[in-house]
C-alpha cells in the first residue's frame, strides 16, 4: 500500500493521521527547509511517528528536481492566480507571510504571481540563498503547495504516494482541465462507508494498537479497494462491471474489518472520501457518461456508499500513481 501524501499543511486533521495509519502504509507532508520552522510547524505527535517509521516529511527543495513546468499544470495554476487577484479584496492576500522556492515553481508561474500581485521576489544575500525564494500570501503558498505535492507522487521513484486533502480549493485545482472541450478523463468514486476511522479524541496509542492487532483484516481491506480503484482505471468504459466482479472481495473484506471494529470496543466515525480515479489518456473527451441506475443495486448488496460520477480530466495521470483523494469532514458515529 502506498504512503498517504497530506497536503497543503503540514499538520493533517486527527481523522485524516488516523485514517492514514488504518488504511495505508504511513504518512507524509511537506514541511518548511528551516530546520528552526520544522521543528515548530511538525506536532510532537508527528516526530513520533516519524521515530517508528509511520511518517515522512518531505522537503521539497530537496525532493522536487524540476520545476512546475508542465504546461497544462502551468495553465491551470495560473488561471487559480488570476481568479484569485480579481476576486474581493482578502485580508490574507495582502499579507505575504508565505515563502515560496522560485527555482521550483517554474519562470512562468513565477512571473505570473508577481505580475498579478500576489508575491515579491526575494533577493537574499546570505551565500549560495541569493534570489532562490519569493514571499506570497498565505492562499497562495497553500495552492502551490498543493500542485507541488501532486509533482511529488508523479515523479517520485523511491516510494509510492498518494495525494490526499481535506481543502476543496487545494483539491479542485488538480483535477480541473487545462482548457474546456477535452472532455471526461476521470471517474469521482466516493468510499464513504467503506473507510471508517476512529471517533474524535480517540488517542493514536489506541489507533497504533488497533492498526497491529487486526493488521491482517485491515491490510485486505485496503487491498481489496486498492485493486477496485485499479480496475476502474482500466476498464473505465464499464464501472458497473467492475464493481460486480469485485462484489464478493469487497464484502468479506468489510465484513471481517468490522468484525474487527466490534471488537476494538472502539467508537468509530463515517466521513466523505472521494477518490479521483485517472482512466487512460487517449480516452479523454471519449468517455461518456454510463445509466447509473446500477448504483443502486451494487450499494444494496455490498452495504456501503459507493457511486461513481464523471469529473473534469486530471491534469497529469500517471501509471504508478492513478489515484488523488478528497477528504470531507462530515461524520457520522457508529
Amino acid at each position: 500500500m502506498p504512503t498517504l501524501l497530506y497536503y497543503p499543511l503540514v499538520r493533517p486533521p486527527k481523522e485524516v493521521l488516523h485514517q492514514a495509519l488504518l488504511y495505508w502504509d504511513d504518512l507524509a507532508s511537506v514541511v518548511p527547509e528551516d530546520p528552526a520552522v520544522y521543528d515548530v510547524a511538525v506536532s510532537r505527535e508527528l516526530k513520533d511517528l516519524k521515530d517508528r517509521g509511520l511518517y515522512h516529511p518531505i522537503v521539497v527543495g530537496s525532493q522536487l528536481t524540476q520545476p512546475l513546468d508542465d504546461s497544462y499544470q502551468t495553465i491551470a495554476l495560473i488561471e487559480e492566480l488570476r481568479e484569485l487577484a480579481a476576486g474581493p479584496p482578502s485580508p490574507q492576500l495582502s499579507v505575504m507571510d508565505g515563502f515560496l522556492l522560485r527555482s521550483k515553481v517554474g519562470y512562468e508561474l513565477e512571473r505570473a504571481i508577481v505580475d498579478l500581485g500576489l508575491g515579491q521576489r526575494l533577493d537574499t544575500w546570505r551565500p549560495g540563498d541569493w534570489g532562490k525564494s519569493m514571499a506570497v500570501s498565505r492562499e497562495v503558498q497553500l495552492l502551490l503547495i498543493g500542485a507541488l505535492a501532486q509533482e511529488v507522487a508523479c515523479t517520485t521513484t523511491t516510494r509510492a504516494y498518494m495525494p490526499y486533502t481535506d481543502q476543496q480549493f487545494s483539491y479542485e485545482t488538480s483535477v480541473r482541465t487545462p482548457r474546456p472541450g477535452l472532455g471526461v478523463g476521470a471517474w469521482r468514486v466516493e468510499l464513504g462507508r467503506l473507510l471508517p476511522t476512529p471517533a474524535p479524541d480517540t488517542p493514536t496509542s489506541e489507533v497504533l494498537a488497533f492498526r497491529e492487532r487486526y493488521s491482517a483484516e485491515r491490510e485486505r481491506l485496503m487491498r481489496a479497494t486498492q485493486t477496485m480503484l485499479s480496475n476502474l482505471c482500466r476498464d473505465w468504459e464499464h464501472p458497473a462491471d467492475v464493481l460486480r466482479r469485485m462484489q464478493l472481495e469487497m464484502t468479506q473484506a468489510r465484513e471481517d474489518y468490522q468484525s474487527a471494529a466490534r471488537s476494538s470496543r472502539m467508537a468509530w466515525a463515517t466521513r466523505s472520501i472521494s477518490v479521483t480515479v485517472g482512466v487512460a489518456t487517449a480516452a479523454a473527451g471519449a468517455l461518456v457518461l454510463p445509466e447509473m441506475s446500477w448504483v443502486a443495486g451494487i450499494v444494496g448488496s455490498l452495504g456501503f456508499n459507493i457511486a461513481t460520477r464523471e469529473v473534469r480530466p486530471v491534469v497529469k495521470t500517471r501509471d504508478d500513481h492513478p489515484f488523488s483523494y478528497l477528504h470531507h469532514v462530515d461524520c457520522e458515529l457508529t
